[in-house]
């Protein structure tokens, strides 16, 4: 990662070098001058010293600044360089050391990368930065920049894994239609055979325009800001509407699908995606339930959370993979994922959906005794949601606008 560093921070760090060295001890007014009638006591309170505003101004700073000579002497560091490892009891880290006599060596810039790693104890994070000369001081001292990039090392590395992930599950269906094409092709004298094989090529097709649907779906969730305008929304409405999508696959699964009594719970949310979440996890029940079992869907609610659980009686999880289930394409069984069709993304989706509503989704399982999903999500209180809709009936009572009289 590039450790973008602004020029107000450079011209900073260079003034408090200055105003250390040159300016102590001169006094400046606060801005705005004294109010009128201070005597010399007040004037005193109200002047500070150049050096201790930019030497404060620099210890704040966000990112870690150092600076050292040719002889590896310290001659200012902040806080931050202090909590990165970047400076240690007085000295610059070896590895950064380093990175400075090339600066010198060269007369450019330079940069460099710490690897995570402990100290004391502690966890430090993966740091960048970079070597630059002090201005106007004729390459006599070099300036440190320095911050954390663990979360963009992160970012990138979940980055390249989600592009190989999706050139391979794109590559599987693609493969096989063009596989399946050819047989089609060689099989125009025999109608069965035309017919099987067009079905598959029809399957492959429609699994990979799903696929492509829930990229799309996945990747709009993992970079959208959060969710606005949402509304109190009804969970009974939301359990009805996604048992109804998933009513036929149950069916043909020999699936009881069961739901318990209507609540009246409320949540703050987007019925939309709150239903394709829920519709998600109990498809996921119904594919991994033997025949003749039950899926159950349930609500409750305490006074600030409202959860709805989703219970199967299926093959269950292994303790090992539970904690990989909501990552994109994980599959516990890729035999059985794809032969009923599925993506490998809907519980990722579930848990974006979830997460954006500020709420959590939490698994339990045993292998062989089934599984429960549980979307936790913030409760809407009777009163707030009494008083939000009685708002809108009253503006829509009222049916003018500002400034407007009924004619």
């Amino acid at each position: 990662m590039n450790v973008i560093v602004s020029v107000g921070l450079l011209v900073v760090v260079a003034l408090v070098f200055l105003g250390i060295g040159v300016l102590v001890g001169r006094r400046v007014p606060r801005r705005g001058g004294l109010l009128p009638g201070a005597d010399a006591r007040e004037a005193r309170e109200f002047v500070l010293s150049k050096g201790e505003v930019l030497y404060g101004a620099m210890q704040q700073a966000p990112i870690a600044l150092a600076v050292v000579d040719r002889f590896e002497d310290l001659i200012l560091a902040n806080d931050r360089a202090d909590e990165l490892d970047i400076v240690t009891n007085h000295r610059v880290l070896d590895e950064v050391w380093d990175t400075v006599q090339e600066s010198f060596r060269t007369g450019e810039e330079q940069r460099f990368y710490l690897a995570a790693h402990s100290r004391g104890g502690h966890r430090l994070p993966s740091v960048a930065g970079r070597t630059v000369f002090l201005k106007g001081q004729d390459q006599k001292f070099v300036l440190i920049f320095a911050d954390d990039d663990s979360e963009q090392r992160r970012m990138e590395a979940a980055r390249r894994d989600f592009v190989a992930n999706v050139s391979h599950e794109l590559k599987t269906p693609v493969g096989a239609m063009s596989v399946l094409a050819e047989a089609l092709l060689e099989s125009g004298d025999d109608p069965d055979s035309v017919r099987y094989f067009g079905t598959r090529v029809r399957d492959e097709a429609q699994r990979l325009g799903a696929m492509v649907t829930e990229l799309i779906e996945l990747s709009r969730l993992q970079g959208a800001e959060k969710l606005r305008n949402l509304e109190p929304t009804s969970i009974d409405e939301i359990i009805d509407e996604a048992t109804r999508r998933t009513a036929a696959t149950a069916e043909a699964h020999d699936i009881e699908l069961t739901v318990d009594d209507r609540s009246g719970l409320e949540v703050m949310g987007d019925r939309t995606l709150l239903v394709t979440a829920l519709s998600n996890l109990v498809s996921n029940a119904i594919n991994y339930s033997p025949a003749g079992t039950p899926v159950v869907v349930t609500r409750s609610a305490d006074d600030d959370v409202v959860r709805i659980r989703v219970t199967d009686h299926g093959i269950g999880i292994a303790p090992e993979h539970q904690g990989r289930v909501f990552e994109r394409f994980f599959r516990v069984d890729k035999a059985r994922s794809r032969a009923t069709g599925g993506t490998g993304l809907g519980l990722a989706i579930v848990k974006h959906v979830v997460q954006n509503h500020n709420g959590v989704v939490k698994l339990w399982s045993r292998p062989e005794m089934g599984s429960t999903f549980t979307i936790e999500l913030p409760r809407v209180a009777a009163e707030s949601a009494t008083e939000t809709v009685g708002e809108r009936l009253g503006a829509a009572a009222a049916g003018l606008g500002p400034g407007k009289e009924e004619k």
